[in-house]
């Protein structure tokens, strides 16, 4: 018998550059998005390099920007943006986005869908699902399929539909023009941008 761990590498072995491309995108923001960046996703982040699209051109502002930003800087932006005295300057979830209140509609709704997936939140994390970081790791994990086979363009079209792209755009440019916002406001870019680049592919799918 192969273990799940056996069987994820199969099954990602499938998965077109592309779309592991797309996940991994997905995964990085998810990542910086669900706490402040260590040294090592700096010096990651400080090593991507883009291509001329207008993608591209925000990884490498990105990039250039994490060159010169040190963990403990990026910590308090952090908190300033997403934690601060009581709130943040943000509050990243899909219900306060759409209804003006956490733990609402869209939080239920989310959560049905991620019980017929297979997903579930982690026991360490106490934030609502529909936060940010959560739904680009679940778009990532959808895609190479890590709770089971991968997701089919309709899948993702689907869920993409119903829980990122009515507000992740949004988000994205709040981040973008935050006061606060120093390393995470081209990371509010590239979100935007890959949120528009991903509507437009679903939209234009016969999925």
């Amino acid at each position: 018998m192969m273990d799940n761990k056996g069987m994820d590498a199969v099954l990602e072995q499938n998965i077109a550059a592309e779309d592991r491309l797309r996940a991994d995108l997905y995964n990085f923001l998810g990542a910086i998005l669900s706490a402040p960046p260590d040294e090592t996703l700096l010096q990651q982040t400080a090593g991507l390099t883009g291509e001329s699209s207008e993608l591209g051109q925000a990884i490498d502002a990105l990039a250039r920007i994490a060159k010169v930003t040190k963990p403990k800087k990026a910590e308090s932006e952090f908190g300033r943006l997403f934690i601060g005295l009581g709130r943040g300057e943000l509050l990243p979830y899909a219900s306060y986005y759409l209804t003006g209140f956490l733990n609402e509609k869209p939080l239920a709704a989310l959560r049905r869908d991620m019980v017929a997936r297979g997903m579930a939140r982690s026991e360490n994390v106490f934030e609502p699902e529909d936060g940010i970081a959560s739904l680009m790791e679940m778009m990532g994990a959808m895609i190479v399929g890590r709770f089971g086979n991968p997701a089919n363009l309709s899948t993702q079209k689907d869920f993409f539909n119903k829980h990122v792209g009515p507000w992740a755009g949004h988000f994205f440019t709040d981040l973008e023009g935050a006061k606060n916002s120093v390393f995470y406001a081209p990371v509010g870019t590239v979100g935007r941008i890959f949120m528009e680049i991903e509507a437009e592919a679903f939209r234009m799918s016969a999925a």
